[in-house]
Order: structure tokens, then sequence, then C-alpha cells
């Protein structure tokens, strides 16, 4: 059999830095192109019919599964989106961001119930309880924190963690915690007083992911280690290592049954796992880039996955090939040549259309003479809000060419440049025909 080997202990740790790619590759056919940026995590509803994603892009989307096509772009943090909950009601989202806090929306309309800062740094994790009536967030200022859903209250946070905690994760009966770092540990916690039930140094490197199976009884981590790992849920010994991954493992999800784990990083495929032979059960190739977030349907037979090429896929655990709509000329206005091959890219977050709405980045008809940041109805950033800049072939120019990190600091656009002026030019003559074109 090719594949993973089964072999007990880890493979020699690569240091592997992960590269932000400025310009993503052309969106292949079956992705869910909506976000401007890594798709940091993504979370499918209790039906199976939805999802909800967030992303480096400042924006958590929530997606029709059917059509694959997003419903509706919430903007809200003041920075990356790292993770988001669903609330057992599938009615509303909570998530957790760079900046340092906690926002709980409501799917139908947008509307932000409750925000929650406590953290003192990034909120990498968060996490909702069976019940619906406890959140549970992971911060880069190596602290758990227990929140009331209903009150906005902050119940207690955890300490003890050495660096920065990456994951949190309620037991499936609500009375534990568990949460995952940096300091290459795993700590089990009782969220009725907060004392730590264990902890050990688990792996040999941080922790980036660990979640439990569906009856409580056994967890599966990830690891910089390049490990995956299961354990005994009661009392924290490890019952198997699985090795295979070349490079971080960033993510981990368990289908609904908890026969079978998947697992995906900074190199590779995605791994699916039988866990109860504790075995390699297929690879699923086609992301080309680091996979951060994971997620089963309800009835297992398909798999989410979504990553540094900013988009997400979908993908048939049946074949082990992804799956969906074709995403071509029929969804935006795109035209011909080099230009519109390169706006592509942009289309994820901007319309062109008057009335086609705003997606992670506000629509661009009538771009040109349009002072930055005053498209009706998107949310700026603080930067573009009080900007002076009007756009024009000159601006736009400087744009990609700097880089909206610098030439806008403190934009909500994803970090992107164009090195090549004709590629700069090309994108330009499209933009000034497309973005005044009749609808």
């Amino acid at each position: 059999m090719s594949g993973p080997k089964y072999r007990a202990g880890a493979l020699p740790y690569r240091l592997l830095a992960a590269l932000w790619v400025f310009l993503t590759p052309a969106v292949a056919v079956a992705d869910m192109i909506g976000h401007g940026g890594p798709v940091k995590s993504v979370q499918v509803s209790s039906d199976g019919r939805q999802a909800v994603s967030g992303s480096f892009d400042y924006s958590v989307v929530l997606w029709d599964l059917d059509s694959q096509r997003p419903i509706r772009t919430f903007v809200e943090h003041d920075g990356a989106v790292n993770s988001v909950a669903l609330l057992p009601d599938d009615a509303r989202v909570l998530s957790g961001g760079d900046d340092g806090t906690l926002i709980l929306i409501r799917l139908s309309d947008g509307a932000v119930l409750r925000r929650f800062e406590g953290h003192d740094s990034k909120v990498s994790s968060v996490a909702v309880s069976a019940d619906g009536t406890l959140a549970a967030s992971g911060g880069w200022d190596r602290t758990v924190r227990i929140w009331d859903l209903n009150t906005g209250t902050e119940i207690r946070a955890l300490n003890g963690h050495d660096s920065n905690v990456n994951s949190v994760s309620f037991s499936p009966d609500g009375a534990r915690l568990l949460s995952g770092s940096y300091d290459t540990t795993l700590r089990m916690w009782n969220v009725a007083d907060g004392l730590m039930l264990w902890k050990r140094p688990y792996h040999d490197f941080g922790v980036n992911s660990a979640a439990f199976t569906p009856d409580g009884r056994y967890l599966v981590s990830v690891s910089t280690d390049e490990t995956v790992r299961i354990w005994d849920a009661a009392v924290g010994e490890e019952i198997a290592r699985l090795t295979g991954h070349e490079g971080s493992v960033l993510a981990v999800a368990i289908d609904a049954e908890g026969h079978r784990a998947a697992t995906a990083g900074i190199g590779g495929p995605i791994f699916l796992w039988d866990l109860e032979q504790r075995r390699f059960i297929r690879a699923l190739r086609g992301h080309g880039a680091p996979v951060w977030s994971l997620a089963f349907l309800p009835d297992g037979s398909r798999l989410l996955s979504g990553g540094t090429d900013d988009v997400i896929k979908v993908w048939d655990l049946a074949s082990g090939m992804a799956i969906g709509r074709s995403v071509g000329k029929g969804d935006e206005f795109v035209g011909e040549g080099r230009g519109a091959e390169l706006f592509s890219k942009c289309s994820a977050c901007h319309n062109l259309a008057v009335d086609g709405g705003n997606k992670a980045g506000p629509s661009l008809h009538g771009l040109f003479g349009r002072r930055a940041g005053s498209f009706p109805g998107y949310k700026y950033s603080a930067a573009l809000q009080d900007s002076d800049i009007i756009w024009s072939e000159k601006t736009i120019d400087a744009l990609f060419t700097e880089g909206p990190q610098h030439y806008t600091p403190g934009t909500k656009m994803p970090l992107q440049r164009m090195p090549d002026a004709a590629d700069r030019e090309a994108l330009i003559g499209f933009l000034k025909e497309a973005t005044d074109a009749e609808r």
C-alpha cells in the first residue's frame, strides 16, 4: 500500500516556512469562492445544508452548500478571523479574530448580538458547548477563557499554558474543556470550577488543533511535529500515533460517527484515517497550498477544506474527488484577455455591478474617480474611511505596486502585490471598462 507509514514514533521534524502567496492560482472547478484571503476555519450546520467560514480577509461567510455559493458576508472584526463556531440552533455564529474579540452574529440579518472582550492578544480558537449556553476561547495571551453566551460575561480565565493557545474544544457533554498550545501540551479542564484535570507534554512541538470524538472517550490532536495522535480522554494516555504528513499538521476534523478523522497541514494532501483500525484510508489532493480548516458533513459523505489558496473545496469521500459547480462567465461579468484573467482573482471579494451587492470587499462599480472608502453599504476599516485617496489609474497602479499593507495601512484588503507592470496595466484597462459597464 502506498501512503503514510504506520510506525510508532514521530517523523523527523522539518522546519517549513509558511509563505503567503500574494497572487493565488487560477480558481478551479468545484471551489467555493467568496473569500479574499486564507480560509482559517469552516463549520457545517447540523442539517448539512449550510456552512460558515472565517478568513484572513476579516470576514465570516455564510454558504449554501447545495449551490456552493455565498449567501451573506459579515465583516465585523478588525483583523483576520481565525475561528468560527455555529450555535446549536444554526441561527447564530461565534467568531474569534486577530483583534482579540469574540463576536456573536445572527445569520439571518447579520446583527451583532454580542461582543466578548478580555483577551490581550489574538483569539485563535473558539468553541460552543452542546447546549449553547457557554463559549470557550483560546488566545495568544496564553489563556483559555469561558464565557456566558446569554449575558456576554466572562465566567473565568484558565491560566497555565506557557505559550499561545491554538485550540479549544468542549467535550460532547459540556463538562470538560480541552486546550492545545504551542507549549506542546494538551490540557483538560473541568468546566464547572476551572480546575485542571490533567496535563503533560504530549507532542514534540506545538499542538495546532485537537478535538473530541463524538462519544467523548477519545481525543485526536495534530502538531508541528508532523504527527497525528489519538488519546484516552479520561486520563490523557496516548493510544496511537499516525505518521505520514510532511510538515506541520494544522487541522483535524472527526466525522459524526467517530469512525474517521481528516487531517491536513503545510505540505501535501489531506489524509483520511480510520480511527477504529488506526490506519490510513486515502489522500485527497488538490489544494496545492497549506490547508488550515476541515469539516465533515453530518452524513459523512463529504468533507470541506479551506486553506491558503483562499477557497473552500468540497470532497466526495467515496470517490476522493473534489465536486461542485463550475465557476465561470455565468457568475460574473468576466470578459476576455489578460486583464479579465487577472480580475478573476479579485472577483472572490468584489462585484462589478452597481446592484450586485458587496462581498468580502465593496463593489467596484464606478471605481474610477471615487474616493476610497465611500461605496454605500460597505463597512470599511478606519484606514479607508479616513482616506483622501481618489481611485485612478495612478493610485490603483500604486496600490498593487506597493501592496495594500503599505499603500493603505490598516486596510482589510488581503496582502497582494502585482510586480509585473504589464499585468498592472492590463488589469487597470479591464477595470476602466468593466466598472462602468452596463449590466
